[in-house]
């Protein structure tokens, strides 16, 4: 079957799903051109903004290739004040951002759940509720999720990092914290609470195969999720996986994979909404507007006052650490114009697949 038959299908099998991630030359360029298409007609040129929030990087989690890992003594632990939230959203919202997403290491002791609930209330008191709330807070129980969905919050980004069980236990310890089937279950928690969904993967890890990425996409789709953020894997000196460096793809080969896993989920579940991640600008200066052109519809601005996003590093270099907020949204504006896409400001930007399905 030609790439081109594939790219018409409705439906892809996994072995079609690794021939399309495995596209080169005219191929990979019909690959992209349909995945802009598909976007086009299905969400139009908009770019949904997402004020991030980075709230602590205290973690109790020991993850083997996260730069915050519990176990890495080099990092500065903190938090933001009350204040420093409050003031973060307010920008977010004289921006026109229309959302914000609140992130942070892992914990799930009841001072920190409850100091989220008091936060999402908080922001929801500006300007009557405009803004919409995202958090990327790890697994919690039910209840939690249902706490801060109640409180105002509305979407939840969850990566499950690897779908594969037996690659998931090779970037992560195999212990009490750590546990796969966990995961899958907080995913399904979410759903349930009627959170919009999100997942992801890292995308060039070691010992990853094209198998497994085509395990992701399905799985991205079997669990019919709202949102996936998805981005390349940068390793950090400081992580137990920085030993196996000589064996990922190189910084090129990893961005190219990671614009064909966007444009290939992107002919997959058409609607849904997708991030063009930090670390695609990391590993190139263009990284951000070349995933916008494969798919993607979503990008999230730094707000996390200056002098804390240093301490925040899941991987090492990362783009606009040093950037204020205005010089950050210009560049947006000015990028974005330069390939025909603009950003829909003050507006929440949720899923069309999951709108769609509420009705």
């Amino acid at each position: 079957m030609s790439i081109l038959e594939i790219l018409n299908k409705q439906a892809l099998s996994k072995e079609e799903i690794k021939r399309l991630l495995a596209a080169e030359g005219d191929d990979k360029k019909l690959l992209f051109d349909k995945a802009l298409q598909t976007k086009l007609a299905h969400l139009d040129n908009h770019v949904h903004l997402r004020g991030l929030i980075e709230y602590s990087n205290i973690c109790t989690k020991s993850c083997l290739y996260c730069g915050v890992r519990s176990k890495n003594l080099k990092v500065s632990r903190y938090h933001l004040s009350d204040e420093e939230v409050i003031e973060c959203a307010k920008l977010a919202h004289k921006l026109g951002y229309g959302s914000v997403a609140l992130q942070s290491g892992e914990r799930s002791d009841k001072a920190f759940t409850e100091k989220i609930t008091h936060l999402v209330k908080e922001i929801k008191k500006i300007d009557n509720g405009s803004l919409g709330i995202t958090l990327s807070l790890g697994e919690q129980s039910e209840e939690v999720y249902r706490e801060w969905f109640e409180a105002g919050a509305h979407r939840y980004l969850l990566r499950i990092e690897a779908s594969n069980e037996e690659l998931y236990y090779k970037i992560h310890p195999r212990d009490e914290k750590h546990d796969f089937k966990k995961r899958l279950d907080c995913i399904d928690s979410l759903l349930k609470v009627g959170f919009q969904t999100g997942s992801g993967v890292m995308i060039g890890l070691p010992f990853q195969t094209l198998d497994d990425l085509a395990s992701d996409l399905l799985f991205f789709k079997q669990k019919d999720v709202a949102m996936v953020g998805m981005g390349p894997f940068i390793p950090h000196p400081d992580t137990p996986l920085w030993q196996y460096k000589d064996q990922i793809p190189s910084a090129a080969e990893r961005m190219d994979l990671t614009l064909k896993m966007i444009a290939t989920l992107r002919l997959m579940m058409p609607e849904i909404n997708m991030v063009a991640a930090t670390a695609t600008q990391t590993l190139d200066p263009q990284g951000r507007e070349k995933a916008i052109l494969a798919g993607a519809n979503v990008m999230m601005p730094n707000l996390t006052p200056n002098a804390f996003r240093e301490n925040y590093l899941i991987y090492p270099d990362k783009a606009n650490v040093k950037d204020k907020p205005s010089q950050t949204q210009s560049k947006i504006d000015e990028s974005l114009a330069a390939i025909g896409h603009k950003v829909l400001y003050n507006a929440w930007g949720d899923s069309m697949a999951f709108t769609k399905k509420q009705k």
